[in-house]
């Protein structure tokens, strides 16, 4: 049986065992942190959906306000003009197909893929290799496009990518514990709303069935679904 250490539990013991608005949350979990280093903080949602089945799928991308704290590395892969726009935007490396093969040869230096679409026939050998990572790039989440400048950016921006997994909940990181609480705040609903927007039409019945913030050694904290709906227009 998992347990946890002591420093943890006794974090544990310190936090809301209701849900909470974000505003509660954020400094409640800053006051109980017992990390030597600086920690991530993470927002998890559960939906009220079925991932085995396709129309129920939730899958999508946010742009985080304040970005995400941390720099990522992002490899294009394109041909002719478009390697001197992805210079130019920021990409930390930039090649052609010929990346296909050092990426096979076990080369992994990097924090997102954007590809071009005419690079995609050689580029989807890699299916096996960068999908389970979530670096497989993707028309739906703007990684394969020709406007690789605009997904660089973007990506640098703090763009992030949600996903539902197996078990019907998305992780996505809102931030540092260094960030203030309103950054974090701000991020946090940006993931959120982005999600409740992403609501597949065959999902039925109710939606967002909870939401957990937490930090990356920290204990969990509830948050109340209604105090975060996106307001009436």
């Amino acid at each position: 049986m998992k347990t946890h250490g002591k420093k943890y539990e006794a974090a544990a013991k310190l936090v809301a065992t209701k849900p909470c608005t974000l505003e509660e949350a954020i400094p409640l979990l800053k006051k109980v942190r017992y990390a030597a280093f600086e920690e991530t903080m993470e927002i998890a949602l559960l939906l009220g959906v079925d991932p085995k089945h396709a129309d129920q799928m939730v899958r999508g991308t946010v742009i985080l306000p304040h970005g995400t704290g941390a720099s990522k590395k992002v490899l294009v892969i394109a041909s002719g003009e478009k390697l001197k726009e992805a210079e130019k935007a920021g990409a930390d490396h930039v090649g052609g197909v010929e990346m296909v093969q050092k990426i096979q040869e076990g080369w992994l230096d990097f924090d997102a893929v954007v590809a071009t679409p005419d690079t995609m026939k050689d580029v989807g050998r890699l299916g096996k290799v960068l999908g389970p990572k979530g670096l497989m790039p993707n028309p739906k989440t703007g990684t394969v496009t020709f406007d690789v400048a605009k997904a660089v950016q973007e990506i640098k921006a703090g763009k992030v990518e949600f996903r539902v997994d197996k078990t019907a909940i998305i992780h996505v990181p809102v931030g540092k514990m260094s960030f203030d609480d309103q950054k974090i705040s701000d991020n946090a609903l940006a993931v959120i709303h982005a999600v409740i927007r992403a609501k597949p039409s065959a999902a039925k019945g109710k939606y967002l069935e909870s939401i957990y913030l937490c930090s990356t050694m920290g204990p969990s904290i509830a948050i109340d679904p209604v105090s975060v709906e996106i307001p009436a227009a």
